[in-house]
């Protein structure tokens, strides 16, 4: 792994300095401390690293003066020995945590993210395993203190969904969730198999970090917008008014629909909400698209068209085919505590994957 410099080190360090006192001096207006402050939380962590790396480097260099030093007491440099050797240990993982503490961040981990899942391939099945996996996810939120607020959902007939989206909000969602973009199938037998026989289906998740205002802007001329009468279950209101939203972005031909308030009001907000996600991301896309082999890491692109993660119910196991990692924890895993185990080993052989093109560059 790439040695972080003295240098790098030293000007990592005063940046943070220089923060500080920018904060503390008193002068800033509200929108310059509001920037200091967000750059200040930023370096922290960093410069936090950085210092540690600093110390035990400096620590070293004073034992290896000493182990070094021909007249020097034998037991103050057997005990010099014994320190460094504790130090050697210990530096090259704090190394390592500093270069992780510098690679290129994506600036959308941070933001919420809308969540879509769509039944795919095998009908009635698939979506029974779409529900399957909105209660997973939803579950894992709650592990993760995140908030979920469904946005528009179509039932089936049978139970669980045709599609569904849900807004999730907390701290780093679209960080922790973007490894969930991409097909996931299922092996079980249904419950309407007499003959035993396993079926395989699949539904297709979409994780799209939500934008602020500032990020995507809409013009309403772009808009064609229409109301209908909302399907399925929901009562007498349901036959009664044009609350549901249909949006079409006509420069890109995107349609999101939404019929899941009682509000035409709400329903177009939220519409408006799914749509500014999806203009989001394509622009991300494309940029992305720029510099493609550099974006590209060992845990896949992250297209929902990719075969990701396969939930075999008959062995009870869970494999994730981007870094052949299986679990056999099926159960906890779709109970969502389980599922932090997978998010996990992807974000480390992400960083991996990076640290290693850090080093060939």
């Amino acid at each position: 792994m790439t040695s972080i410099s003295a240098e790098r080190i030293a000007q990592i360090e005063a940046r943070f300095d220089e923060l500080q006192a920018k904060m503390a001096s008193g002068e800033l207006d509200s929108d310059a401390f509001v920037a200091v402050s967000k750059e200040y939380a930023e370096v922290e962590p960093v410069a936090k690293a950085a210092a540690h790396v600093r110390r035990l480097r400096a620590e070293l260099e004073v034992l290896q003066g000493l182990i070094d030093e021909k007249e020097q007491d034998a037991e103050i440099k057997e005990m010099a020995e014994e320190e460094a050797a504790d130090i050697r240990s210990t530096l090259p993982e704090a190394e390592k945590a500093l270069a992780l503490q510098l690679l290129p961040k994506d600036s959308a981990d941070a933001r919420p993210a809308m969540l879509e899942i769509r039944a795919g391939t095998g009908g009635d099945e698939a979506a029974l395993f779409a529900g399957d996996l909105a209660r997973m996810y939803q579950r894992f939120a709650e592990e993760n203190d995140w908030s979920t607020e469904m946005v528009s959902a179509n039932a089936s007939d049978v139970g669980g969904f045709k599609e569904v989206v849900m807004s999730v909000r907390g701290s780093n969602v679209f960080g922790r969730l973007k490894w969930e973009s991409g097909v996931h199938r299922v092996q079980r037998v249904p419950e309407t198999e007499s003959g035993g026989r396993i079926h395989t289906s699949a539904a297709t998740v979409a994780v799209l970090p939500e934008p602020d205002e500032v990020d995507v802007q809409i013009n309403q001329e772009d808009l064609r917008i229409d109301t209908y009468r909302a399907s399925g279950a929901g009562g007498q209101h349901v036959n009664k008014t044009d609350s549901a939203i249909r949006i079409t972005h006509l420069p890109t031909g995107l349609v999101v629909q939404c019929q899941d308030g009682k509000s035409q009001h709400k329903n177009k907000a939220q519409a408006m909400k799914v749509l500014a996600a999806r203009l989001y991301e394509q622009e991300r896309e494309a940029a992305a698209s720029e510099q493609a082999d550099a974006r590209k890491s060992m845990v896949g692109s992250g297209d929902r068209s990719e075969r990701i993660r396969t939930y075999n119910f008959p062995q009870g196991r869970v494999t994730d085919h981007r870094i052949n990692l299986t679990l056999h924890r099926l159960a906890e895993i779709l109970e969502g505590p389980g599922l932090g185990e997978l998010v996990d080993a992807l974000t480390a052989e992400d960083q991996a994957a990076k640290l290693a093109n850090m080093d060939g560059a």
